[in-house]
């Protein structure tokens, strides 16, 4: 098989990000219409990422927050979003890179992606605070229940089935 110089799964991947820019730029200026609420997991340790100490201690590798009901001063720019929260009653602000996403759900269509995560070796390591420009491969998954907790819509969600591009691929 010949070399995918193009490389569109970099070009996928990008646009199903760009899907999420859109719709948390959308809710950033008008809420969230009707019934939309997203489950939203990203990589706590991603180049570019803000949380406070105490959230990386009690989630080291990845966090699924909720945008329902709780969150304020929505953010989106073309590289991150920022977001209010409150985690057992302490406010946080986080700052996400679109590059650090693992999923997103909207259990109200029942509509999902994820993200996977990969080192690539063309790809430098950005400084803190830096935008990054990672790009993995792409997987696109079914409702999945989500790690937010207690949420008895999350849990009824189900499992994920992904599919990878490379199932698309002729060999």
């Amino acid at each position: 098989m010949a070399e995918d110089l193009i490389r569109y799964d970099i070009l996928a991947q990008d646009a199903l990000r760009g899907v999420v820019r859109k719709v948390l730029s959308e809710v950033s200026r008008t809420g969230p219409p009707g019934d939309h609420h997203f489950f939203v997991k990203f990589a706590t340790t991603a180049p570019g990422v803000r949380i406070s100490s105490r959230l990386l201690k009690d989630y080291p590798e990845e966090i699924t927050i909720v945008l329902q009901h709780q969150y304020w001063d929505l953010t989106v720019t073309e590289h991150a979003f920022e977001v209010g929260l409150s985690f057992n009653g302490v406010p946080e602000r986080l700052l996400v890179p679109f590059s650090a996403l693992r999923g997103f759900f909207d259990p109200s269509v029942q509509f999902g992606l994820q993200f996977e995560q990969v080192a690539r070796a063309d790809v430098a390591p950005a400084e803190a605070g830096e935008p990054v420009d990672e790009k993995p491969p792409l997987a696109i998954a079914e409702p999945a229940a989500a790690e937010a907790g207690d949420d008895d819509e999350a849990a009824a969600a189900g499992a994920a089935e992904v599919v990878s591009l490379d199932a698309f691929r002729k060999k």
